[in-house]
């Protein structure tokens, strides 16, 4: 019981606190190669590909947002994609002739319509964003600045979670989550490159992209890790920022977490040749740092110090301090469970519940996985509902 305690304690400590301090130090004693920003003459010819499924009820501020970009509207082509839609979201694009709207009417999901529609991309840099996805007025540039250097092929932008003064778990779960997960991207990128990028905003050089199998569930990690695994560097860029609100309950957060739990195992699956420290050496270390363990050993390390703590604290008085420590945790996450749809100002109360939440939901992505249950159309998560000005003000 003593040894699996300690090993599961390592593991919970290294995933969520000992990788975040060793990037830190690796990062510090990196030269920074940060890009200058590029004048309008010298910018790229872009696409900014946007794929949308019966999205009327936000496509007209999509849209908006798209026009608003600063960035020449002469090397600025904006397309859109909507397979399957039966709703009024076609005739929404079509009302805007800067838009080229890409749709048949069979759903395949987003990854076949995005493979469909690539081979007709001319611009060098495709930027791909979701339709419930706001850009920042200075998004795009702050990407594309990173193109001058020929090594990087892929750039990822921040996702940033909007976020009312008092708010659900949804909501403030979500923010202190990618508040971390953004420092440790920032820091694997200066370091080497990203581990993934996020699918709301990230751009690649167009003739890099290949087709992605259609089963895929996160597409956007497959394929920017595939191009670090062939030697080229995913960038990061914290000032081009992809928002958008948390999910409107734990009810529809739980969608969202265990389709991308789903999809991490398989992308472990997958990706299994990039485990070889050996071949990939500080890819590897990163992959299995900050991805691995999270989708495979952390929730089994969590099983395991709660299932030994007990044990150990009968037969030994000096394990009496983890384990009400223990039972602390669980108490908080239990009465962050009964709040967990209830606006509060006080946010980090649902930050042990939270953290044992998506946990639960890593082991709900194996079932669904493993058992065959999981699709790519999947029903998409809701989102909170905000005010357009707050994201206005951020641009």
């Amino acid at each position: 019981m003593e040894i699996l305690f300690w090993i599961s304690i390592f593991i919970i400590f290294y995933v969520f606190i000992g990788y975040g301090i060793v990037i830190s130090v690796l990062a510090k004693f990196k030269a920074s190669d940060t890009p200058v920003a590029l004048e309008d003459e010298d910018l790229p010819h872009v696409t900014l590909l946007v794929a949308a499924y019966n999205e009327e009820d936000i496509i007209d501020e999509k849209i908006s947002n798209c026009l608003a970009l600063d960035y020449p509207k002469e090397k600025l082509h904006i397309a859109m994609v909507t397979d399957g839609s039966t709703d009024n979201t076609n005739h929404l694009i079509e009302q805007h002739s800067s838009i080229t709207l890409h749709y048949t009417p069979q759903r395949a999901g987003k990854i076949a319509a995005v493979n469909r529609v690539m081979p007709t991309i001319d611009t060098p840099i495709t930027i791909f964003s979701d339709a419930n996805v706001m850009i920042n007025a200075q998004g795009l540039r702050e990407l594309v600045k990173h193109f001058q250097n020929n090594r990087v092929a892929a750039v990822s932008g921040e996702k940033t979670v909007l976020s009312q003064k008092a708010d659900g778990a949804s909501s403030s779960g979500e923010g202190f989550y990618w508040k971390y997960e953004s420092y440790l991207k920032k820091k694997d990128a200066e370091w080497n490159s990203l581990v993934g990028s996020a699918g709301e905003l990230f751009a690649i050089r167009t003739h890099l992209y290949e087709p992605i199998d259609t089963n895929t569930l996160i597409e956007d990690f497959v394929l920017t890790m595939t191009l670090a695994a062939k030697g080229y560097k995913v960038a990061y860029e914290p000032k081009a920022l992809a928002l958008e609100t948390g999910s409107a309950n734990m009810e529809e957060e739980t969608k969202r977490k265990v389709r991308i739990s789903a999809g991490g195992i398989q992308a472990v699956i997958k990706l299994l040749p990039l485990l070889n420290l050996m071949r990939y050496g500080k890819l590897s270390f990163q992959y299995i740092s900050h991805r691995v363990l999270r989708w495979t050993l952390m929730p089994l390390a969590l099983l395991g110090a709660t299932l030994a703590v007990p044990f150990l604290a009968i037969a030994n008085g000096i394990y009496l301090i983890p384990a009400i420590a223990c039972l602390l945790i669980y108490a908080l996450a239990a009465m962050g469970y009964l709040m967990r749809n209830n606006p509060t100002r006080i946010k980090a109360l649902y930050i042990p519940y939270y953290f044992l939440y998506m946990h639960y939901c890593v082991v709900l992505g194996w079932k669904k996985y493993f058992t065959g249950q999981q699709k790519v159309t999947w029903e998409k998560a809701k989102r909170a509902n905000l005010p357009l000005q707050q994201v206005e003000s951020l641009n």
